[in-house]
């Protein structure tokens, strides 16, 4: 009689074994793909412990010291000292909290350019806030040679008075070539740090004096486009939320600005970004006598937009403590002598949240 083979050995058996490791590998890739979640779970139980306080900041000098930028001196022969730390791309992020301005109500129950205009040259010609210190006499080195007045306020209950005494004070300038600098370098004698951009200088950077400092950098409403090549004019054209990012600045005490006609679109900016939430006190010479770079519309939309635009700054806690009306230039007012206006005035804000 032959041997009875045992079951285990059997190719039943060897069957059902198969069929049961087969099962559970499905489950198992089933399993996985259900609960992508225990992957990061695992990677995280397997991470190593944070770094102490004092290694991040031994790291975090480290990197400060590799990003410094030195730029040339203004004198020939000497090294410029460190301006601007670079900070890499996106360090700080700041959200954009609109695409577009909220338009203020028309002036008139029918859009109407002589209401538009009465409300607007209105607003630009009362003060909101009174400043009864405005003279750069009282700073070091100020000289009566220049040709508009840039006012600051230099009162007591504002801390820009304050950050001068102190030598902490920061002044950005932004122009196209112009030649009256005498602001600037007064603030720079006062003590103040100060930053000129301006896209007609011949060095990219130029350091003179202790405190005064020239970029070959255009502040515009835009970044440029990455796929323009470098040697291009318009990649040295920066939004100046970027440009405080590289170079590691938090505030501006004082924004001045003369832009010729590309205000609008770069205050815009400042608002859409918050980016006017980081400055003191603004100066900015306006022009009325066209609408200015990419502003678009009829007449009275146009002056809507204007308005609108220095009415954000008011919800932003700026207030209007200063206007110049430049009567040197000519009368017009989009392309019109009309309403008895100048095509140019300068307006000065205070921020009265500034700290």
């Amino acid at each position: 009689m032959p041997k009875e083979r045992p079951l285990w050995r059997g190719p039943a058996f060897r069957l059902c074994l198969l069929s049961a490791a087969l099962f559970l590998c499905l489950q198992l890739g089933m399993r996985r793909s259900w609960c992508p979640e225990e992957k990061p779970r695992a990677a995280a139980a397997g991470r190593s412990p944070p770094p102490s306080r004092g290694t991040e900041r031994q790291a975090a000098a480290a990197a400060g010291r590799r990003r410094v930028t030195y730029v040339r001196s203004g004198r020939r022969g000497s090294a410029g000292p460190a301006c601007c730390p670079l900070q890499p791309p996106g360090g700080r992020r700041r959200k954009t909290v609109r695409w577009h301005i909220e338009l203020q109500p028309w002036a008139s129950p029918t859009p109407s350019l002589n209401y538009e205009a009465l409300r607007f040259l209105k607003y630009i010609s009362t003060s909101q806030i009174s400043c009864e210190h405005m003279n750069l006499s009282s700073l070091k080195g100020y000289s009566e040679t220049t040709k508009k007045p840039w006012s600051i306020c230099l009162d007591e209950r504002f801390s820009l008075i304050h950050r001068i005494r102190s030598k902490q004070c920061r002044l950005y300038s932004l122009g196209l070539g112009n030649d009256d600098n005498q602001f600037e370098i007064s603030m720079a004698n006062s003590g103040c740090e100060v930053h000129r951009f301006d896209p007609s200088i011949k060095s990219a950077h130029i350091h003179e004096g202790q405190h005064l400092w020239y970029h070959r950098l255009s502040i515009d409403w835009r970044d440029p486009n990455p796929a323009i090549a470098p040697h291009k004019l318009h990649s040295n054209t920066k939004k100046l939320g970027t440009i405080l990012n590289e170079f590691g600045h938090q505030k501006i005490d004082v924004l001045k600005a003369d832009v010729e006609s590309a205000e609008w679109k770069i205050l815009e900016n400042l608002i859409l970004e918050d980016v006017v939430e980081q400055i003191g006190q603004l100066v900015v010479e306006v022009h009325i006598h066209w609408p200015g770079f990419e502003v678009s519309g009829n007449d009275s939309t146009v002056v809507r937009y204007w308005y609108s635009l220095l009415r954000e700054l008011e919800l932003k806690d700026f207030r209007l403590f200063h206007t110049y009306k430049d009567l040197s230039k000519p009368q017009m007012f989009l392309k019109k002598e009309a309403f008895n206006a100048s095509s140019c005035y300068t307006l000065s804000w205070v921020n009265t949240r500034w700290k």
